[in-house]
């Protein structure tokens, strides 16, 4: 089973996600900001998480950011990033395109479609540049 990062500054959609994922047997970790995310990706002592999901509106840090953040660093360039969000129009998924999320489930979700996602992508690795899940996955709630 996977080990995924769940990245959210709300406690309960924390819960929410950690719940489901554990129920279907994934170990989970959090972060309630991109910055806690990051720092939590690069400490060396941290397991690595085959996945990430993460919300788009933060403080401190936002999810954009955080992402592009993750994109740029080589060390964790290759870790799948679904952006848990309730922003799904037509600019954010080409926005999540653009900064590298790998999959778009939009808020509220389904935690059945966001679990699939989930397992997809920690099975499949993150897919090739420029063959973004984002926008394929924007529907699935």
């Amino acid at each position: 089973m996977a080990l995924v990062l769940v990245v959210d500054d709300t406690a309960q959609i924390r819960m929410l996600i950690r719940l489901n994922l554990e129920l279907e047997g994934h170990e989970v970790d959090e972060a309630a900001d991109g910055e806690e995310c990051l720092v939590r990706l690069r400490d060396p002592g941290a397991p690595r998480p085959d996945v990430v999901t993460m919300d788009a509106v933060m403080e401190p840090r936002d999810g954009w950011s955080a992402v592009a953040e993750i994109r740029r660093d080589p060390a964790l360039s290759d870790i799948p990033v679904v952006m848990v969000t309730a922003s799904v129009q037509a600019h954010q998924r080409a926005r999540a395109v653009q900064v590298g999320v790998d999959a778009l489930v939009a808020k509220p979700f389904e935690p059945t479609a966001l679990i699939q996602v989930v397992e997809d992508l920690a099975a499949a690795g993150r897919p090739p540049r420029g063959a973004s899940a984002a926008g394929a996955a924007a529907s699935r709630q």
